[in-house]
């Protein structure tokens, strides 16, 4: 019988972590599709709801960095349970919402903490710790469950949408965090027993206090800061936007889905190329990408023009997220690897709250979204740069 070339343990952990962010991912753009039939029903600003999205990216961006440190020290089952549980009971209590703090509150803290806990951190960290050799391309394939969450999930929440209207959206998510809750469970291995810890090679790296000190460390985090700041304001605005052009709910909603379709390809190329030629060249190139869809839609938005913005920035939207591993792995070690993959996920988290309300708030101000095209083009331009200026010497092995 031939030997399968990969542990059966190890493919349990990639179909875990895989289920947890095609959930997860689905749920949290899920805003982006119900923006402007909750504002119309409502008869509220869009930077009202422009608020919960915000408060939900400074809650779960803080959730990161704490589920990140627990899954350094603690239980895994324990912290990925967790989360998944928080988020379905938050997102299904949305369809009850009548304010705009309701959606504050369930939406921007309560499924922040769930959706934090349950989502790219500690799975990367399982993940790594399972891949130690092709750890770009692991974190990949789990990582292009967004992806395939973001198509398959907002594509079929789409058509709901349409049919029975938005408060069956959140329902159906709620209902999805919870039947997979018991499959993550008996997936995610247990705590190793004494034996096996001291059979285990000890991590080895630098602390955040350490890595904090080197120049590298600051770049990271700026150029995850303009990340986030682009990829939350596009989630959530595209399909409005797509709309206030003259494309329909039901095809501006699966627009929003496939750019999960182009993300998937992203990510999966992004982790193959950083396995072989290092993590800086696909950030970078991201980047360029981006600022090119910007630059098209200043000058011309038409429905053809949109659906090519979608589906381009679509392709850039997750592939930084298998890199984080990767530059934390290279440039600091692994003994606080989910510490400081928290806290960059954490940056990326907060501005991109500060993006989709900003987005928002330009809106408000002028009925249009050009001039944060604008923010967004230079900002991506920056950021190109910013991540070239990783190239070079790492820090710590």
């Amino acid at each position: 019988m031939t030997k399968l070339p990969i542990p059966k343990s190890a493919i349990i952990v990639l179909t875990a972590g895989f289920l947890v962010l095609f959930v997860g991912g689905g749920a949290r753009f899920a805003i982006g599709l119900t923006l402007k039939p909750m504002v119309d029903e409502f008869g509220w600003d869009r930077s009202q709801l422009g608020m919960a999205v915000a408060v939900f990216q400074i809650v779960s961006a803080a959730t990161l960095y704490v589920a990140g440190t627990l899954a350094d020290r603690f239980s895994l089952r324990l912290v990925l349970g967790g989360g998944l549980v928080a988020s379905g009971i938050a997102i299904g209590l949305m369809n009850f919402v009548a304010e705009p703090w309701h959606a504050v509150a369930l939406y921007g803290v309560f499924f922040a903490i769930g959706n934090g806990a349950a989502s790219l951190t500690p799975v990367g960290v399982m993940v790594t710790r399972a891949f130690p050799e092709k750890t770009g391309f692991a974190n990949a394939v789990v990582f292009s469950g967004m992806g395939v969450g973001q198509l398959v999930m907002i594509a079929a929440l789409a058509a709901v949408l349409v049919t029975i209207g938005w408060r069956s959206v959140f329902i159906w998510l709620g209902a999805a965090h919870m039947l997979l809750l018991p499959l993550v469970l008996a997936a995610i291995p247990g705590e190793p027993d004494a034996k096996t810890r001291a059979a285990t090679p000890a991590r080895t790296g630098l602390s955040v206090a350490e890595a904090a000190h080197t120049r590298r460390f600051w770049l990271l985090l700026l150029v995850y800061a303009v990340c986030g700041f682009g990829d939350f304001f596009v989630s959530t605005h595209v399909v409005a936007f797509a709309q206030d052009r003259g494309i329909n709910a039901l095809l501006a909603g699966n627009l929003l889905a496939l750019m999960g379709l182009t993300g998937l390809l992203g990510v999966i190329a992004a982790g193959y190329w950083s396995d072989r030629a290092g993590p800086v060249w696909p950030a970078a190139l991201c980047f360029l990408a981006r600022a090119v869809v910007f630059a098209l839609v200043m000058v011309d938005q038409s429905p053809l023009s949109v659906t090519i913005f979608a589906l381009v920035f679509g392709l850039t939207f997750l592939i930084t997220a298998p890199l984080t591993a990767v530059f934390v792995r290279d440039s600091f070690g692994t003994r606080n690897l989910g510490a400081l993959t928290g806290l960059i996920t954490m940056v990326h988290h907060v501005c991109g709250g500060i993006g989709a309300y900003i987005g928002a708030r330009i809106f408000d101000a002028t009925s249009r979204y050009d001039i944060a095209f604008v923010i967004m083009l230079v900002a991506s331009g920056i950021a190109a740069a910013l991540a070239l200026g990783l190239r070079g010497a790492r820090n710590a092995n």
